[in-house]
C-alpha cells in the first residue's frame, strides 16, 4: 500500500519535467562515487527505466528528520509506476516512489525533540529509494534495540495492523483474506492472532504454503471461481464469511470477495485500486446488506499508531514477518527487483532494497 508521502498525484498535476529540469532541481550528477553531502538515488526516468544517479542529500527543514537508509521495502503499488501509465509523468523525483523505509537518524531540524541523531527509526516518506530521505518528525517511530539488525519496513506492517483494526474481527468470526501477497499474508496472520477463523485464498500455491507458517490451516487455491465459492461455503456451513478482506487491488478479487461475504457481513477493501475504474455488483451488495469498509488510512497519526502496534507485536514475538522477506536487492539491482516483483518467480513474497551502514548495497 502506498505511503502518505507518495507524490504521484503531485507529479501528475504538475506536468512533465525534462531530465535537465530534474537534474537542476535535485542536483543529480552522473557518476557512481558519493562524498560530502551527496548520495546515490534511484530515478524513475520512464516506464521500466530506473537509473542510479548521484544527487544532493535532502535538506533538513524545521520539524523534519533526515534518515540514512538501512533499507526500503519494494511495494507492489509501485508496479504501475514501473510499467508506465498515461497519468504518470516522468522522470520522477529522486528516490520516488519508495515509501517503506527505515534507518538511522542523520540530522534533525529545528523544533524536533522526539528523536535524536543515531536513533534507529521507521518512517513515512515518499523518496526512500535513495541513501537518504527526509520525513516529518510526526511520521517516524523509534525501533527498540532488540530489533537492531532486523529489517523493519514499518509502513506496510502498520498498514496491515490498521486493516485488521478497521475490520473489527471478533473471536470466532470466519474471515476470508483474498490475495496472497505480502499485505494479504500479514493481514491473515494478524487476523488469526485476533481469534478469527481465517481462510487464506491465493492463486499461488507457494503463498498458501507460506501462510501456513502463521498457524493458518484453511486455505483455498484460486483456480476456478465456482470451485472456490463451493469450498468456502463448505467451510462456513453454507453461510459465507463474516468478514472478507480483499488485499489484491484488482477487479476479479474484488468480485470474488463480494461473493464470499455472507448476508450482513463485512466486505473490507484493503487492496490499492489505482489502475482505473472498478465495477461492483451493487445488487449483490444491497441484497446482502453488506457493510463495505475502505481500510485505507491517510492520517499520519493513524498510520504511525499502526506502526507502533506492529513494533510491539514483532518485539514481543506475536508476529514474525521474517519468512516473508524472501528477496534482497542493492540499489543497482533495483530494475531486477521490479522485474521480479512483476513476474513473481516461485517463492517470491517481498523484496527489500538494502544498504549497509556505509550506504553501500548489501
Amino acid at each position: 500500500m502506498p505511503g502518505i508521502g507518495m507524490l504521484t498525484k503531485t507529479r501528475r498535476e504538475s506536468g512533465r519535467q525534462s531530465i535537465r529540469e530534474l537534474t537542476g532541481r535535485f542536483g543529480i550528477m552522473r557518476g557512481r562515487r558519493t562524498k560530502g553531502e551527496k548520495m546515490l538515488a534511484a530515478v524513475m526516468e520512464g516506464p521500466e527505466d530506473i537509473r542510479i544517479h548521484e544527487a544532493n542529500r535532502p535538506k533538513v527543514e524545521p520539524g523534519m528528520v533526515r534518515v540514512k537508509l538501512e533499507g526500503c521495502g519494494i511495494c507492489a503499488s509501485n508496479l504501475p509506476v514501473w510499467e508506465g501509465r498515461p497519468w504518470f509523468r516522468y522522470p520522477m523525483e529522486a528516490g520516488a516512489p519508495g515509501h517503506e523505509g527505515w534507518g538511522i537518524v542523520d540530522e534533525i531540524g529545528p523544533g524536533v525533540s522526539s528523536v535524536s541523531p543515531g536513533d534507529r527509526i521507521a518512517f513515512l516518506s515518499g523518496h526512500a529509494y535513495a541513501e537518504y530521505d527526509v520525513a516529518s518528525a510526526e511520521s517516524v517511530i523509534t525501533l527498540p534495540v532488540h530489533l537492531d539488525g532486523k529489517p523493519f519496513p514499518g509502513e506496510p506492517l502498520g498498514c496491515a495492523v490498521n486493516v485488521v483494526r478497521r475490520s473489527a474481527i471478533r473471536p470466532g468470526d470466519s474471515v476470508a483474506v483474498v490475495g496472497g501477497g505480502f499485505l494479504g499474508m500479514l493481514v491473515a496472520a494478524i487476523a488469526h492472532r485476533e481469534g478469527g477463523r481465517v481462510i487464506a485464498l491465493s492463486r499461488r500455491r507457494h503463498a498458501l504454503e507460506t501462510v501456513s507458517q502463521f498457524g493458518i490451516t484453511r486455505t483455498v487455491l484460486i483456480d476456478d471461481q465456482t470451485r472456490v465459492l463451493q469450498a468456502v461455503q463448505e467451510m462456513t456451513d453454507g453461510l459465507g464469511c463474516d468478514v472478507v478482506i480483499e488485499t489484491a487491488g484488482y477487479q476479479w478479487p474484488l468480485d470474488l470477495a463480494g461473493e464470499l461475504t455472507r448476508v450482513r457481513g463485512k466486505l473490507v477493501i484493503a487492496g490499492y485500486h489505482q489502475d482505473g475504474l472498478r465495477q461492483v455488483n451493487l445488487q449483490l451488495w444491497n441484497w446482502r446488506g453488506l457493510d463495505v469498509i475502505n481500510a485505507h488510512e491517510r492520517e499520519p497519526r493513524v498510520y504511525t499508531e499502526g506502526m507502533w502496534s506492529a513494533v510491539r507485536m514483532v518485539a514481543e514475538g506475536e508476529l514474525d514477518p521474517t519468512p516473508l522477506y524472501t528477496h534482497r536487492y542493492t540499489i543497482d539491482s533495483l530494475p531486477t527487483a521490479f522485474r521480479e516483483l512483476q513476474e513473481h518467480p516461485h517463492g517470491f513474497v517481498k523484496g527489500l532494497l538494502l544498504f549497509d551502514r556505509n550506504g553501500e548495497g548489501v
